[in-house]
């Protein structure tokens, strides 16, 4: 019987294989593999749509409605997937034009021009539709992937990644480019741990997209580099300048459209110049909405439903239909309470003031930054990238959402006619 680390390595092989085969592949090539997928995708609806909820009725105890709708895919989000696989798929080819180019005074021609990363590593738990969004964006890039879904998603995973191998084969390119790891059973192994050492030297970065424990253990033992946010902890300032009208329904939407997405705001600030007009009408917005508001005294006292926050919920990423709400001094003590509890992932400022809108723009230290904007728009798909591979909050090579552009590197290219360098 082969043992599990000689399978991954195998998997690891026939994916830096693929990778290279990818890598020179036509863009022609690329994209209508990509549309062929999309038709498989809609062709197969009712067969991930029957796999998801085999995935719903084993996980269905003890989890919360977020957790719930992050895993849920029905027929209008499978239709979205599909569509968001064309999306990737029509963006413009990465490697169509040089990023840069110039001749030196001695003739040489020199080209920086972008190149794909190699052979991602996705680690996902709770959310199938990853499945979809990492194996276009990494088709579209010319990276292979290696996909280890958890066991939550693990049927709706395994009926998607169908999808992929059709479409790669049906455009004459390898299958290998886009590999679903065929365990989860969390007892029998350890594939997460074999994918972190890089399954020797097949994987160049590794992905997560998960809870806090999965990050946290990719960021402490990864031997390759990790493109991760560790949570979502998203704040929106209320200016003392803000439109009411136009404050409520951000803070609504950022909180609640989506609770257990990772752009989801988890603080309202509110500024204590502005606080007697304003707050009192957020926190009734909010609660009238369904969600459960935890605030400091000042926010306790605009409503009895109000519960009293406690020190722990300030930097806590709820990921469902709660709140913490307190009063800040100004853009100042906005911006210092961000600074300390914050996840440099979202932050949102609500205002009229021009200056202070640009002041908060430029200081606030976070991958994504948004005036009189929901934070709910944290995401790939939203920004014209089609999809996402994830959010990066590091400060290396990508940061903020993680498209296509971002899963490549560039080298230099060097033209000459004989030229050498004199001594």
């Amino acid at each position: 019987m082969i043992s599990l680390a000689v399978h991954m390595r195998d998997l690891g092989t026939k994916a830096r294989a693929a990778a290279k085969a990818l890598a020179l592949a036509s863009t022609d090539s690329r994209n209508n593999a990509l549309f062929a997928v999309a038709k498989e995708i809609r062709k197969s609806r009712l067969e991930i749509e029957n796999a998801n909820r085999t995935d719903i009725q084993a996980s269905i105890r003890g989890r919360n409605a977020a957790f719930l709708d992050r895993l849920k895919l029905d027929l209008p989000r499978i239709e979205a997937m599909a569509a968001g696989v064309e999306a990737v798929a029509a963006l413009p080819d990465p490697f169509a034009t040089p990023l840069a180019s110039w001749t030196r005074p001695n003739g040489l021609a020199i080209s920086r021009v972008r190149v794909p990363l190699g052979v991602i590593g996705m680690i996902y738990e709770s959310r199938p539709n990853v499945t979809a969004d990492s194996g276009a964006l990494c088709v579209k890039s010319g990276n292979a992937v290696i996909l280890r879904s958890g066991s939550d998603a693990w049927v709706s995973a395994v009926a998607i990644h169908r999808c992929f191998e059709t479409g790669l084969g049906q455009a004459g390119l390898p299958s290998e480019a886009v590999q679903l790891v065929p365990f989860n059973d969390r007892a029998q192994q350890d594939t997460v741990g074999l994918m972190l050492a890089g399954l020797d030297g097949a994987i160049d970065v590794i992905v997560p997209r998960g809870g806090r424990s999965l990050v946290e253990r990719v960021q402490k033992e990864a031997r390759v580099p990790v493109f991760a946010h560790l949570e979502g902890i998203c704040h929106v300032y209320v200016d003392k300048a803000a439109d009411l009208e136009m404050a409520k329904r951000i803070i609504v939407n950022a909180k609640l459209r989506r609770t257990g997405v990772c752009g989801a705001a988890e603080a309202l600030l509110v500024d204590r110049a502005g606080a007697d007009g304003r707050l009192a009408p957020l926190v009734k917005a909010l609660l009238d909405a369904g969600c459960e508001v935890r605030g400091d005294a000042a926010t306790a006292a605009t409503d009895a439903r109000v519960k009293a926050a406690g020190a722990d919920d300030w930097g806590k990423e709820f990921l469902d239909s709660i709140i913490a709400v307190r009063l800040v001094d100004g853009v100042e003590g906005a911006m210092a309470h961000i600074a300390r509890f914050g996840s440099q992932h979202t932050d949102c400022i609500i205002t009229d003031d021009d200056a202070t809108a640009e002041r908060f723009l430029r200081e606030v230290d976070s991958a994504i930054v948004l005036h009189n904007a929901s934070t709910q728009f944290a995401d790939g798909g939203e920004f014209g990238m089609g999809a996402e591979i994830g959010i990066a909050t590091g400060r290396f090579h990508a940061r903020g959402p993680v498209g296509v552009e971002q899963l490549t590197t560039f080298k230099y290219v060097v033209r000459g006619s004989g030229q050498v360098r004199p001594g």
